[in-house]
C-alpha cells in the first residue's frame, strides 16, 4: 500500500460523494448570482476551495472522532481509529489544507473573505457538536451552506435575499440526506452516546426526512420563479422530487445498507437542480 493512501482516504479523496455534496449547491449559486455565465477564474476557485475544505473538514472530523470511530463497525479502519496515521500528523495535514484555503479564498473580495471565517468556524464545529446536541446534522447544514453566499458574495459583492432563500433549501437538504446517513449508525451510536437527528427523530424518521425534502423542492421552485427560470429548471427538480421519493422506498425498512444507499443518491438530486439552473437561464 502507498505511503500516501491513510492520507487520501483521511480526506476522503477515494470517495468523493460527500465532496459534491458540498459542491452542487455551490454550483447552483454562482451560476444564479452569475445570471448563467459566472466569472470562469471563481468558478475554479471555489470549485478548488470546496474540494480542499471538505478534505479538511474530513481531517479535523476524524481528529475529533479518534477514539468514537473505532468502536464503530463503519468506521472502525479509518486511519487515526485504526492508528495507521497519528494525531499529530492529521492536524499537521489539517493545517496545510486550511492554509491552500486561505490563499485561495484571498482572491475574492472582503465579503466573500468575512464569510469564509464563519463557514471554517461551522466546519471545525460540527465534529463535536454530535457530544453536546441531538442536532449536529443542522450545523452541517449551516457549514455546508456557506458557500451559497460566498458565492453570491464573490460574484455581486452584495447579500440578496434570494442567497438567503437558497440556503434554507439547502439547509433543509442537508438535514435530510444526513439524517439519512446516521440512521447507518443509529445503532452503534445510541451505544457509545453520540447524538443524532436519526436518534432524535426515532420511529418518525422517514416522515421527517420526507418533510424536508419535500420543503427543500419546494423552497427550489421559489427560487425558480424568483429568477424567471424556464420549464428545464422545473423538470430537473421533478427529478430530484423523483429522487428523494425513492429514498423513501430505500429506507423503508432502516436497514443500514439501504439507508446508506439512499444517503448516496442525493448526489444525483444534487446534480438534477444543477444541470435544471443550467439550462434554465438559457432563455
Amino acid at each position: 500500500m502507498s505511503k500516501m493512501y491513510p492520507y487520501i482516504q483521511l480526506m476522503r479523496l477515494h470517495r468523493p460523494i460527500g465532496a459534491l455534496l458540498l459542491l452542487w449547491p455551490t454550483l447552483w449559486a454562482l451560476w444564479l448570482a452569475g445570471k448563467g455565465q459566472p466569472n470562469p477564474t471563481i468558478v475554479v476557485i471555489f470549485i478548488i476551495g470546496t474540494m480542499v475544505m471538505r478534505a479538511a473538514g474530513c481531517v479535523i472530523n476524524d481528529y475529533a472522532d479518534r477514539n468514537l470511530d473505532a468502536q464503530v463497525q463503519r468506521t472502525k479502519d479509518r486511519p487515526l481509529a485504526s492508528g495507521v496515521l497519528t494525531s499529530r500528523q492529521a492536524l499537521v495535514l489539517f493545517a496545510l489544507l486550511i492554509s491552500i484555503a486561505l490563499v485561495l479564498v484571498l482572491q475574492l473580495n472582503p465579503l466573500a473573505i468575512a464569510l469564509s471565517i464563519v463557514a471554517a468556524l461551522l466546519a471545525v464545529l460540527y465534529p463535536f457538536a454530535k457530544r453536546f446536541t441531538h442536532l449536529p446534522q443542522c450545523v452541517l447544514g449551516l457549514a455546508f451552506s456557506f458557500g451559497i453566499p460566498m458565492a453570491y458574495a464573490a460574484l455581486t459583492n452584495a447579500l440578496p435575499i434570494e442567497a438567503w432563500i437558497l440556503l434554507a433549501a439547502n439547509f433543509l437538504w442537508i438535514v435530510a440526506y444526513d439524517t439519512q446517513y446516521a440512521m447507518v449508525d443509529r445503532d452503534e451510536d445510541l451505544l457509545i452516546g453520540v447524538k443524532s437527528t436519526a436518534i432524535l427523530f426515532g420511529k418518525f424518521d422517514n416522515l421527517i426526512v420526507g418533510l424536508l425534502h419535500t420543503a427543500a423542492i419546494s423552497i427550489l421552485a421559489v427560487v425558480g420563479w424568483m429568477n424567471r427560470l424556464t420549464w428545464h429548471f422545473y423538470f430537473g427538480l421533478a427529478l430530484a422530487a423523483g429522487l428523494a421519493i425513492y429514498q423513501q422506498y430505500l429506507c423503508k425498512d432502516r436497514v443500514r445498507e439501504n439507508c446508506l444507499r439512499a444517503f448516496l443518491n442525493n448526489n444525483w438530486v444534487g446534480a438534477m437542480v444543477f444541470f435544471g439552473i443550467v439550462l434554465g437561464l438559457l432563455h
